[in-house]
């Protein structure tokens, strides 16, 4: 199926990331292993570094309130490197979308792309379709669950070279969950544009619903061989059936 930009009249298009511009299995093969295995020489390294404590004061006051409510047995008084990597391990083991975790996560990733032992990933359809909207004028976005640092350094460094300078702005769940109406609100009250002159698309269906209750036009993209869901979304397969 195909989208006319032009016939719904979109001024911005706002981008998820896993599933949607970048593979899945580079998110949960190559960062989330990468981050996990380089946690604790990274606080040996960063521990006194202004942007490593920060890190980990947020990491210990949600520790503190899982500790709280019970998810966790025991309350650290002291939290030392060895109490923030067995509990960054805990929050990577069930997935967790932590604001402090992702934060961490994206201090490590930066270490590695400045190594160039990592390099952002994206599907290829994506760089030509960043540089077609930005030809007829259209604002792109990403609105990611991975802090704004990560999303830097995954369109900085890809394959297709440094695809930042065709992106106009940056949300992560700092403006509120993916599922939730009032982010998408908050981001096009940022962005000064009304709903119906924004996209949005992305892979998971929870978040187009909430997207197309907040009055944006939506999008489900369906990478490869996955069978669409029945839905009120339009479905793409590839951004080259976001057409003018």
């Amino acid at each position: 199926m195909s989208v006319s930009l032009s016939a719904l009249q979109i001024r911005v298009v706002v981008l998820d990331i896993e599933g949607t511009t970048t593979p899945v299995d580079f998110v949960y093969q190559v960062l989330f292993p990468y981050a996990r295995a380089h946690v604790p020489a990274f606080l040996s390294r960063e521990w006194d570094s202004a942007a490593c404590r920060e890190a980990v004061a947020l990491l210990g006051r949600e520790r503190a309130a899982d500790a709280a409510a019970g998810r966790l047995d025991e309350v650290v008084q002291d939290f030392s490197p060895a109490d923030v990597i067995a509990y960054v391990r805990w929050l990577m083991d069930r997935d967790s979308k932590s604001p402090a975790l992702k934060a961490l996560q994206g201090l490590i990733w930066q270490a590695g792309y400045r190594s160039e032992e990592l390099r952002g990933s994206v599907y290829p359809d994506v760089p030509f379709a960043l540089e077609r909207w930005r030809a007829r004028g259209r604002d792109v976005y990403i609105y990611s669950s991975g802090s704004v640092l990560a999303q830097q350094l995954l369109f900085g460094s890809t394959e297709a070279g440094d695809l930042t300078r065709l992106l106009h702005g940056y949300f992560d769940t700092a403006v509120g969950p993916k599922q939730s109406v009032e982010s998408y609100g908050l981001i096009l009250e940022r962005i000064h544009v009304a709903p119906p002159e924004a996209l949005f698309v992305s892979d998971v269906v929870g978040e187009l619903d909430a997207a197309r209750t907040a009055g944006l036009h939506t999008a489900l993209c369906v990478r490869g061989a996955a069978t669409a869901p029945v839905g009120p979304h339009p479905v793409i397969r590839t951004f080259d059936e976001l057409v003018e």
